[in-house]
């Protein structure tokens, strides 16, 4: 990235001849004088102390490049799917933003701007208030934590236990009584649930806050386990009192949940596209781009959306524009005949329904754990 001097010599500027070292300030690599930038690092071969002038003048430039990434990713990913992905796997790197931080910026922008159209828009404060009152009511509906207690069983290994706890979480009858002897010879799953039971009908019935003086008065060990799970009773108090705050407590880690979910699923492409002899790292790229494009146009929904009064831009994204940019930058990335596309298509779609499905209900118990 060696430049040659041409007219800076004259200047005055950061760049001029007079300034110039034959060591790199930043990286100590060799230089010449007619070195404008570092070949190694890419610095700017200058000994000149920094003004206010060179210091907002390097700020505006730096602005202006970035700017041009800003511009160049925004046009491919929203009307070039799959291209911008090619194009950056084949060495275009400079020419788009980052893919993983262009991801975790556009979706917190688009939870942000979300977050202070429902807090302006009264309407939305409605409909979350009523939401939170049927969701209150369906709390103490029998009937809904049967079904709700139904669908956590399907979750996790042992949950069929966990399901049968939740439900005790209502009016509890009688505390049955298990020692910390008898919890500990039952398997983890099984013991978890037990304790959480027993730890939660105690609560219910004589209000005891403390979790040592609870250990105590149940004859319980007062260890580090024992009293997190005792505590998570409070947590389900949080939960059943507000759960619009819960909810607002998991949305805003929906970015990273999906940052760290994408490894898994590109598990996925880079089985059934091992011909194709993209790196692992590629496949990643592609999945990232994908959800860039989504939290992107859904960020450009949100005003339309809310002067309509609807969520049909939304809807649409998600029942036409969606999939139809999927199959299409699958196609053009990837370079496969439509049928073949089609079927994984398909395929990586209900892989994609059925994995988010089950990481989503940890994630969600997992939130609950340390909310």
């Amino acid at each position: 990235m060696a430049m040659k001097d041409t007219k800076l010599g004259k200047s005055h500027g950061r760049k001029s001849l007079q300034y110039r070292g034959t060591k790199c300030l930043n990286c100590s690599h060799p230089l010449d004088k007619s070195d404008v930038y570092c070949p190694y690092c890419s610095q700017l071969n200058s000994n000149k102390q920094l003004s206010a002038k060179d210091f907002f003048g390097e700020f505006l430039s730096s602005i202006i490049v970035y700017d041009s990434r800003l511009r160049n990713t925004l046009k491919d990913l929203l009307f070039k799917p799959g291209v911008i992905t090619r194009n950056y796997a084949r060495g275009q790197m400079l020419k788009y933003a980052n893919p993983f931080r262009f991801f975790l910026s556009v979706s917190i922008i688009f939870f942000l701007a979300n977050g202070l159209l429902n807090v302006i828009d009264p309407e939305i404060n409605n409909d979350s208030d009523t939401n939170n009152l049927n969701f209150n009511s369906k709390l103490t509906d029998r009937s809904y934590i049967d079904s709700l207690s139904q669908k956590i069983a399907t979750t996790t290994t042992g949950a069929i236990s966990l399901a049968d706890s939740i439900k005790k979480l209502q009016t509890p009858e009688d505390i049955k009584y298990i020692s910390d002897e008898e919890l500990d010879s039952m398997s983890f799953a099984k013991s978890y649930a037990e304790r959480f039971s027993l730890y939660h009908d105690f609560y219910d019935k004589y209000k005891i806050k403390d979790a040592a003086v609870a250990m105590d008065s149940l004859h319980h060990r007062n260890t580090s386990f024992n009293r997190w799970v005792y505590s998570k009773n409070s947590t389900v108090d949080k939960i059943r009192e507000n759960p619009s705050e819960f909810m607002a407590f998991i949305i805003t880690k929906i970015p990273f949940f999906l940052f760290f979910f994408t490894p898994f699923f590109a598990l996925f492409f880079w089985l059934i596209y091992s011909r194709k002899k993209h790196t692992y790292m590629e496949h990643m790229v592609f999945i990232f781009h994908i959800f860039s494009f989504i939290f992107l146009a859904m960020l450009l929904f949100l005003v339309p959306d809310l002067i309509m009064g609807s969520q049909i831009l939304v809807g649409c994204l998600f029942i036409f524009i969606g999939p139809i940019y999927f199959y299409k930058a699958l196609r053009n990335f990837y370079g496969e005949s439509r049928p073949i596309t089609l079927l994984k298509f398909v395929f990586l779609n209900t892989v994609f329904v059925i994995g988010l499905t089950f990481a989503a209900s940890i994630f969600v118990l997992a939130s609950a754990a340390i909310y």
